[in-house]
């Protein structure tokens, strides 16, 4: 059980959480959902201890593993898979003591707490996880240095769920995985079997990820069951109730002010009046429901729309490097009125696809026909650092409308979905939704006939999302999307491309189908990975079996140590003694220390004898039980 009461916590003075209470049961899967800058990432840092409370307390089970994703992504020279199984702190440090270990009963106490903790398939259990985010066998084997920001973040992530935390606190980890890890990830949160917070704006993944929603709103935190679709519906009904009460509410106490203002004044009815007063006051209000505007995005409708087709590419092969083609055996037309989504893991050429089609990669081969006119839109989350930091949005078109008078200006900010107060904001100083929608209004701002959007939903909040999505559906022209959001190209495309296997073909399905596809992927990888588990299960049961023995056998190899240690006492006795004796003038000078030496000689001689017939004797019992 998690239990947050009475939490108050401030941002730069700004409050965020207002005496906010809320509890979670163990085993909970809750999306916390909220608009963009409401508080929810300040929620995670007082959690987890980053950041101090104003007032209030959050109630964790003592001695709960909390984990999340780190900010900064692993950069090392190590392997993937080695990043990944390090990061079970526990588990490292035992097989390190174990190389070392000469105790016994620690040794055995090591092997044990290993098997507890199923070390000896956490190598499986690593691989698998990175397998599931988009690493096969080699790119596991590679250091982390020779991959990009977003892959390493990938890593980083794979480290915390490898580490299975009680509480499990994951902020927007869909931002850097394609559609087919953000599948993965909806499976492996809906199975773990502990508690997870997530922070997160995709809705196929609030809908078939968790088990709870914790709406963070107007500073409270409130608990519903269910998924997101779900939430919806229980709030809608909530704010219709509240709006209800609200309205009976204002309507009875407009009725009795109205008694008091008519007769306040009249002393036969002054009594009555007073009462009335009593009666208002205790009545109080009903707070009305706040409903925040989400400003609407707008894309400008292309001027004259070319005849289809408005892109045709013949025998088409494009690339980084000249011979080395990405992508190859391209034949493919686009109509000025497709909307297409790519599909295919990440790595497999959906962006290199989405640069040729702009005109940012020339053909290495073949040949790509452009209409006549054709006006190409192009929006990728990278280019967010391409805006100057210190302008503002209204800065940033007016570069594009010299001539135009400031209220024009100004009109073509708000139809990016920019409010008014955010036009004179310093690009730097915006939100990751706001810069994105600046950043999508500039790639649409000369009414292109096909408008290629890669990944434009990471910064967007759900409403935003959903913004997005009307203004696809209003827009005249062609599209191209790039998402891992799957409700967002379910919402907006008829046509689906698979990039995969260095080409580019349709794919006839939806995208049930393409899910289904993976899945059918997906287990035949865990098949060979399930064979290749089964015969390390098959070592890790040797080992364990092993352990188990020498754990048995303990005190018996401790009798077998002791006495060789006294066998090699006895032996440097009687080498000392026989040195004495080899001495002539010990029997002339001393003939009775003489005799007392010889007697010791015998004696230690008849203990090493006895010694070493035992030492054969319980060597012979451990091999014999270690062998059986």
């Amino acid at each position: 059980m998690i239990t947050i009461s009475d939490l108050s916590a401030r941002i730069a003075g700004r409050l965020l959480l207002d005496h906010a209470s809320v509890s979670l049961p163990s085993g909970t899967k809750a999306g916390l959902v909220g608009r963009n800058g409401a508080g929810k990432s300040t929620l995670f840092r007082v959690i987890t201890g980053d950041l101090g409370a104003e007032s209030g307390t959050i109630s964790i089970p003592k001695n709960a593993r909390m984990g999340q994703v780190k900010q900064e992504a692993p950069g090392t020279e190590d392997s993937l898979i080695t990043i990944v199984l390090s990061a079970d702190k526990e588990r490292a440090a035992l097989l390190a003591e174990a190389e070392t270990a000469t105790d016994p009963h620690r040794i055995a106490e090591i092997q044990m707490r290993l098997v507890d903790i199923d070390a000896h398939s956490a190598e499986a259990r690593a691989a698998s996880i990175l397998s599931g985010l988009g690493f096969d066998q080699e790119a596991q084997a590679r250091p982390a240095s020779s991959f990009s920001g977003g892959w390493r973040m990938r890593v980083a992530l794979a480290s915390v769920l490898f580490t299975e935390p009680d509480l499990l606190l994951l902020d927007e980890p869909t931002n850097y995985l394609d559609l087919e890890g953000t599948m993965w990830l909806e499976d492996y949160i809906r199975r773990y079997p502990h508690t997870v917070i997530i922070i997160s704006h995709d809705r196929d993944l609030l809908n078939n990820a968790v088990n709870s929603i914790v709406h963070l709103d107007q500073k409270k935190l409130t608990f519903y069951r269910g998924n997101y679709d779900q939430f919806e519906r229980q709030k809608a009904e909530a704010d219709e109730l509240q709006m209800k009460a609200k309205a009976k509410n204002d309507a009875a106490r407009k009725h009795l002010q109205s008694f008091i203002d008519r007769f306040k004044a009249k002393a036969s009815k002054a009594k009555q009046a007073q009462s009335r007063v009593k009666a208002l006051e205790r009545m109080g209000t009903v707070a009305a429901v706040i409903e925040d505007h989400v400003q609407p995005i707008t894309f400008p409708e292309p001027e004259k729309q070319p005849a289809s087709p408005i892109v045709a590419i013949s025998g088409g092969a494009v690339g980084y490097e000249p011979g080395k083609p990405i992508l190859k055996g391209l034949n493919l037309r686009i109509d000025n009125d497709d909307r297409i989504a790519l599909l295919g893991s990440n790595g497999n050429g959906k962006s290199t696809f989405a640069k040729f089609i702009s005109g940012r990669l020339a053909p290495e081969s073949g040949e790509m026909r452009l209409a006549p006119g054709l006006k190409i839109g192009f929006f990728a989350q990278h280019q967010l650092d391409d805006l100057v930091p210190n302008e503002t949005p209204v800065e940033h078109v007016r570069r594009l409308m010299p001539t135009e008078p400031e209220a024009r200006v100004r009109a073509r900010v708000a139809q990016m979905g920019l409010a008014t107060e955010k036009m004179a904001t310093a690009a730097k100083d915006l939100s990751g939704g706001e810069k994105a929608r600046l950043l999508m209004g500039l790639a649409a701002f000369h009414a292109p006939n096909l408008l290629i959007l890669d990944e434009p939903t990471n910064h967007l909040d759900i409403d935003s999302r959903r913004a997005l999505i009307e203004a696809l559906n209003d827009y005249d022209g062609a599209v191209i999307l790039i998402s891992h959001d799957r409700h967002l190209i379910e919402a907006t495309v008829d046509r689906l491309w698979l990039v995969n296997n260095g080409t580019v073909t349709s794919f006839e399905g939806d995208m049930e189908e393409y899910r289904d596809l993976i899945v059918a992927s997906g287990k035949k990888k865990d098949d060979e990975k399930q064979k290749q588990s089964e015969e390390q299960s098959s070592k890790a049961d040797q080992r364990k079996l092993n352990a188990d023995k020498r754990a048995s056998l303990a005190p018996l190899k401790k009798k077998i140590n002791e006495i060789e240690s006294l066998t090699g006492k006895l032996e440097k006795l009687i080498q000392a003694l026989d040195a004495e004796l080899a001495d002539p003038a010990l029997y002339e000078k001393a003939p009775a220390k003489a005799a007392e030496k010889a007697k010791q000689r015998g004696e230690a001689a008849a203990k090493l004898a006895a010694a070493e017939e035992q030492w054969l004797e319980l060597s012979a019992e451990y091999e014999g039980a270690m062998a059986s």
